[in-house]
């Protein structure tokens, strides 16, 4: 779902990249679950102050969306864009349905614990570097912090009322140790 963004008011809904051909098509990374639906929110505010941005239209391909956005007529616009974060607020956004569906927004601050119920840390943030989504725990004693998956494997639950969720860290093998099956 979509990321945090703007204090939690605005959610983090997608990044402009690369321009697309030379008539000022951009791709646009989405964090949507529907890619296409980013079309459907409307105008959408920027990181930059005061760009709003419009989806004209839009098409998927095999990782972004390829769209068409007002104003933008020509490769040389189209390349200035790169780099620009999508947001909506958060009040046109829906109630996810159901417990198992939220915002990444709504995980971040969240106390993470281990099964023992002994913290962890807090969850900073809900990267996704390509390969799936992570989830960034740091901790408070040492300010490191640890990247997991973010699977149900390994966050089990995840109690968004009670502020918190569980974390069963994948094993890690010793050096010349083999995985576990």
């Amino acid at each position: 779902m979509a990321q945090a963004g703007d204090g939690g008011s605005k959610l983090l809904m997608g990044r402009i990249g690369a321009a697309h051909g030379i008539k000022g098509e951009v791709r646009i990374q989405s964090f949507t679950e529907d890619p296409l639906a980013l079309v459907s929110y409307g105008p959408l505010s920027t990181n930059k102050p005061g760009l709003v941005i419009k989806i004209l239209s839009a098409r998927t391909t095999t990782n972004v969306l390829v769209a068409r956005l007002e104003g933008v007529n020509d490769r040389t616009a189209a390349e200035r864009l790169n780099g620009v974060e999508l947001f909506v607020d958060r009040a046109l956004l829906p109630e996810p349905d159901d417990e198992d569906d939220f915002y990444h927004a709504d995980l971040i601050g969240l106390r993470a614990r281990l099964a023992d119920g002994s913290e962890i840390g807090e969850v900073m943030a809900v990267p996704n570097f390509g390969a799936g989504d992570l989830i960034e725990i740091r901790d408070p004693r040492s300010g490191d912090t640890y990247l997991y998956p973010f699977s149900k494997v390994v966050v089990p639950e995840v109690r968004i009322a009670e502020g918190y969720l569980l974390i069963d860290p994948p094993i890690e093998a010793e050096p010349g140790e083999e995985e576990p099956d």
